[in-house]
């Protein structure tokens, strides 16, 4: 026993010396900070004791008096790992704690601010992505003029390793043109920039690209997943929102003219509180309310908190890739955001759900609020607001302290309560100020967040590779000196994206093969690609790959620039379980059919069943990064699904006046492929068709079934799938 005792003495001496006291600041708020107060703090801290106060701690009711230990009823919870209830405190943590009661429980800041520093469970203010964007020097890197080759391949060498050979060109002009287009380029095409001897060709095919009127239909659609855009409301009727369309031609033309990334996102949060509002600008309103929307709530009072939730979830993600919403009903448990800083961004949106008059079109404003007709966007009227209360944890029915609307205290630097709106405005301006304080120069998180997800789009994987999560739950970058050197650049470049494509696209990392000469050495090392040491191989998105069966049978309509969606023909049995399947989908005429993947029509309730097997994402939330699956009923659909079947013979029949079976087999690998076939593939080719035509010969037509059979294979092949 008595030695028992000493080794418990022993393991109470703090680390430092008994001789000299636990500094509070230093020693004592990293104890409570990593291990207290998770609980222990907030509007509601539990049992009522709030440790960041020096009045709560050590006032008469206080859990703590000075210089005696065992009469502290903190020390003794602890002492008796009664607390932390699942982890208690180390022999070193307990050791601190002690010392400084015994010491006479000297107090230092006041409150304790437990979110200024990271600890080893959470993230402070000092955390990585809140720190200011800096322009770090370039790598000097022979032979490398691209600053993105420097940063990579600096990287590379102090690793012993090197990037992978470049492309081959006809490999290198597909996955360009997928990349900004989304489209496969015609046999013509490759061929056309195979054959450019110009010094200056990709260059070229890179600005031809950045300037079509397709490119924004392919980079809108990555927005699109972000914002969670859908056309109807979701829930058992899933309604039809009138109008929203124009946010997705919004979002579209805003790529093709090169919007500056700080007025795309003022435009979606405010732009009807913007100098030069429109019914353009309102259009782009509608981001803040592409969320579903119940007409029937069970408890009308608290599923207005709930869409307050996805209007807050949903901008902190997309423009900030943090995850503020969880701080709804507590501080958060992983990053510096608290509980007051969450009600202080809702405030932002309050307003538009205490106005008084008539709101509720499909749960927003209608056409006389907005001020324009055809408009399905956001505004509130009037800057009388009722103040926003803080709910304990989150329950509407346990309303707290009135916060007042401002921006997160988690950048010191911006935080700032928002400013009263001029005796002109129409409005609170509070969205407008928002808007403002995300894209102001300063705010570290804006432009990190936007050149991943464009770098993540190129590249398969983002440098930070949770794109929508930039906190302590995520991925550090890469290489976070590339990353801040690229949001730098972005920034002083003036927010344009088209410039921050062509810098990425015509670096050597971009360009690299997919193959690397020492791959199973370097994937041994290496598996994730961290080191950027090849290209990735990809498969086709589901819009692209829809697009491109299409424009393989010929199909593929691109005259037709935005409008009202269309709806593609879904097989019957996609339709059976419905309650009401007779009115759920009504196929848009045969001659929309054709039109980009871009434009079908996005009913909550009913995705496209060839779309979702190939991972469409939900829209009920933002979709930062899409599931890549590869899973047995993606082959199953690409052999059976009836869209499929009629690509294939719609080739046939393009290739079937072709009277040379060689001469079909070529064009069946020009029109799917865009290449020529290899002698193997023309001898194999062949071989299959008298095979098939044999098969169908009690047919009318056994020809052009053995031709459909052809081209179903080669629609069937990862070379048509995969981009590499």
């Amino acid at each position: 026993m008595r030695l028992l005792a000493i080794i418990s003495s022993t393991l109470l001496v703090p680390a430092t010396s008994s001789a000299a006291a636990p500094d509070f600041d230093k020693d004592v708020v990293a104890v409570l900070g990593a291990r207290c107060l998770d609980c222990h703090s907030g509007a509601d801290p539990k049992g009522g004791l709030d440790l960041t106060r020096r009045d709560a701690v050590l006032g008469k009711k206080g859990s703590v008096t000075p210089g005696k230990p065992d009469e502290s009823e903190l020390w003794k919870r602890v002492a008796s790992d009664e607390m932390p209830p699942k982890k208690p405190l180390s022999a070193r943590e307990k050791a601190v704690l002690k010392e400084w009661i015994a010491g006479g429980a000297k107090w230092g800041t006041d409150p304790i601010d437990p979110l200024a520093a990271t600890t080893a469970t959470r993230a402070g203010r000092d955390w990585w992505s809140l720190q200011p964007v800096t322009r770090p020097k370039v790598p000097d890197v022979a032979d490398a003029p691209n600053p993105i080759d420097r940063f990579v391949r600096a990287k590379l060498r102090d690793n012993g390793m090197s990037l992978a050979p470049a492309a081959d060109r006809r490999v290198l002009v597909r996955r360009a043109y997928f990349d900004l287009l989304g489209l496969p380029p015609t046999y013509e095409e490759v061929e056309a920039f195979a054959n450019d001897k110009s010094p200056n060709a990709y260059e070229k095919l890179i600005d031809k690209l950045l300037a079509s009127e397709h490119y924004g239909e392919r980079w809108g659609r990555y927005w699109l997943d972000v914002a969670r855009f859908a056309e109807t409301c979701g829930y058992e009727r899933d309604q039809v929102k009138p109008d929203v369309w124009k946010y997705r031609d919004w979002v579209i033309k805003a790529f093709n003219t090169d919007m500056p990334y700080d007025c795309f996102v003022q435009e979606q949060l405010a732009g009807d509180e913007l100098p030069n509002a429109n019914a353009n600008t309102t259009v782009a309103t509608g981001f803040i309310r592409l969320g579903t929307w119940n007409d029937e709530p069970n408890d009308p009072n608290e599923y207005k908190y709930d869409r307050l939730e996805d209007m807050v979830g949903a901008t902190s993600t997309a423009f900030l890739g943090m995850t503020v919403k969880c701080a709804r009903c507590h501080d958060h448990k992983f990053d510096a955001i608290r509980q007051t800083d969450y009600y202080r961004m809702a405030g932002a949106f309050w307003a538009g759900f205490i106005e008084p008059g008539p709101r509720e079109h499909l749960g927003g404003p209608d056409a006389k609020a907005l001020g324009h007709t055809g408009v399905f966007g956001w505004t509130d009227r009037g800057k009388e607001v009722p103040p926003i209360k803080l709910l304990k944890k989150g329950d509407p029915n346990r309303p707290g302290a009135v916060v007042e609307p401002g921006h997160l205290s988690m950048i010191s630097a911006l935080d700032t309560p928002f400013a009263t709106p001029p005796a002109s405005a129409k409005t609170t301006t509070r969205r407008l100020q928002l808007a403002q304080w995300i894209t102001n120069p300063k705010n570290p998180l804006t432009a990190r967040v936007w050149v991943n997800r464009v770098w993540q789009y190129h590249f398969g994987q983002g440098l930070v590779r949770t794109p929508d999560n930039f906190g302590f739950t995520g991925d550090k970058p890469t290489h976070p000196e590339l990353l801040d050197w690229l949001a730098s650049e972005f920034v002083q470049g003036g927010y344009t994206t088209k410039r921050l494509h062509r810098l990425i696209l015509l670096s050597e990392t971009y360009r690299q093969s997919s193959i690397h000469p020492k791959q199973d050495e370097y994937a041994r090392r290496d598996a994730g690609n961290k080191f950027w040491w090849h290209a990735e191989r990809r498969r086709l998105d589901a819009e692209a790959l829809r697009d491109a069966l299409l424009s393989a049978g010929g199909n593929l309509k691109l005259d037709k620039i935005g409008g009202p969606s269309f709806a593609p023909e879904i097989p019957p049995d996609a339709l059976e379980g419905l309650s009401m399947k007779d009115n759920a989908w009504k196929a848009s005429p045969a001659m929309e059919q054709g039109r980009r993947s871009a434009y079908i029509f996005a009913k909550r309730g009913l995705l496209p069943p060839l779309l979702t097997t190939f991972d469409l994402p939900d829209t009920t939330l933002p979709s930062c990064q899409r599931d890549v699956t590869t899973v047995p009923t993606q082959s199953l659909a690409l052999l059976n699904n009836p869209f499929v079947h009629e690509q294939s013979v719609a080739l046939a029949k393009r290739i079937g006046t072709k009277k040379e079976r060689k001469e079909q087999v070529t064009h069946a690998w020009r029109s799917a492929l865009g290449r020529d076939p290899r002698d193997a593939e023309i001898t194999a080719a062949l071989a299959h068709l008298e095979e098939q035509a044999k098969t169908f010969a009690n047919r009318p037509t056994p020809d052009l079934d053995a031709l459909a059979s052809l081209c179903h294979v080669l629609l069937n092949t990862n070379e048509f799938m995969y981009v590499d």
